[in-house]
């Protein structure tokens, strides 16, 4: 029986025996969804500033019973807001936008000394980071300069990674999530821009030890492995956010496929590639996968139908899966570029997008945080918003 991949390769030789125009009316129906995701955005996330705007240190988290949920900077979604409204600036030039962009930027500054987490990647990349693309503040520089310097505290030698938390120290010696992949691309900017080669040196052990350690033979991966702090070896692997210690945990499938696409970005090393081809070959072909590429909360869940989809899993796929496209053979990039656009579209319509006014200001409907833990689930998170808004953005680039 054809998987998903060899289904799609054959539609797609049949496509293109036929004569390519420059652009189809596929195409200019993809560029009116994407504007008018924008439109909306603006909007929304424009309603959502002002609402906090007041509300010295807050930053929006999430949306629940009818009731804002908010946070200061210590939160680690602290840096996905102000990072949305860079996205929206970038596509809209509006200096209202700028204006809040720099205002929430602004909130998150004092992480760039948190040293007691991993999230100081999160925090500070996705806020300070996208407003230094932008605008070239030299003031930005400094800020993510010294977050990875603090980032980098957490790495121990012997082990090889950066440690994700300090909690629960009697179950884990060395906790690593899958998440921390993200946050190594702050370390490869730093090393870049400093010219110190530590910063690489940390950012490639960690993902090398990853892909060692963290995945199947299959390419999913695990939720959290503990290290033997003697050994450097794994002693514990688990989950904390999924179905199970053996399941696929679908935002964390999520997190691998962009962290070793931007890898392969960022370093050209053709391991990163290959790594980032099987975990999207993976999560396309996987049984349990609909049919709009939305993905339940965990792709083993004993529910399936009858659950819950994490539309920020699917946000983070989309865009990892857009930036992966320009990197692999013309066939591979036709199927990750489909796959990324049912996404987008279906993210983009009534089914996943709010109502203006409504859903807390956020975005996007119908994520889920910590199912197990029952926190965050079927609520609307930064993140979602985030990553939705950048696969809309290096979409927008391609057509």
């Amino acid at each position: 029986m054809y998987n998903k991949l060899f289904s799609y390769f054959i539609i797609l030789s049949g496509l293109f025996a036929c004569t390519e125009r420059p652009e189809t009316d596929d195409d200019q129906a993809l560029k009116a969804v994407i504007d008018s995701a924008f439109i909306f955005a603006e909007k929304q996330s424009l309603l959502m500033a002002e609402k906090y705007k007041d509300q010295q240190g807050r930053l929006p988290r999430t949306y629940e019973n009818g009731k804002d949920v908010s946070s200061d900077s210590r939160w680690w979604c602290s840096g996905f807001f102000p990072g949305s409204l860079w996205y929206i600036y970038e596509n809209s030039q509006n200096p209202a936008v700028l204006k809040y962009a720099e205002l929430y930027t602004d909130r998150v500054e004092r992480e760039k000394y948190t040293t007691d987490n991993h999230d100081v990647g999160f925090m500070i990349y996705c806020s300070f980071g996208n407003g230094y693309r932008l605008t070239n503040n030299k003031k930005y520089e400094d800020v993510m300069l010294t977050a990875a310097k603090s980032l980098s505290t957490r790495y121990r030698p012997q082990v090889g990674l950066i440690r994700s938390w300090d909690h629960n120290t009697e179950q884990w010696q060395y906790p690593v999530i899958i998440d921390n992949i993200m946050n190594l691309e702050l370390l490869l900017w730093a090393a870049t821009y400093s010219g110190d080669a530590r910063f690489k040196e940390i950012a490639l052990s960690h993902a090398d030890k990853t892909m060692e350690h963290h995945f199947r033979p299959d390419y999913s991966s695990y939720h959290v492995v503990s290290y033997d702090t003697i050994s450097g070896t794994p002693h514990l692997k688990q989950t904390h956010q999924g179905f199970s210690d053996e399941s696929s945990w679908s935002r964390g499938q999520a997190w691998g496929l962009y962290g070793y696409t931007y890898l392969y970005k960022e370093t050209k090393d053709e391991r990163y590639l290959k790594q980032a081809q099987h975990i999207a070959d993976y999560l396309i072909n996987h049984p349990n996968m609909p049919d709009d590429y939305i993905p339940y909360w965990d792709y083993n869940s004993s529910d399936i139908p009858d659950t819950y989809r994490d539309v920020s899993a699917a946000a983070i796929t989309a865009s990892a899966l857009i930036e992966l496209s320009n990197y692999v053979d013309k066939d591979r990039a036709s199927l990750y570029e489909h796959v990324a656009k049912v996404q987008v579209k279906t993210m983009a319509s009534p089914a996943y997008t709010a109502t203006l006014g409504e859903n807390g200001y956020f975005i996007l409907k119908h994520s889920v945080g910590a199912y197990p833990l029952q926190s965050e689930v079927d609520v609307p998170l930064t993140y979602a918003d985030y990553y939705y808004l950048e696969a809309l953005t290096r979409l927008r680039e391609k057509i």
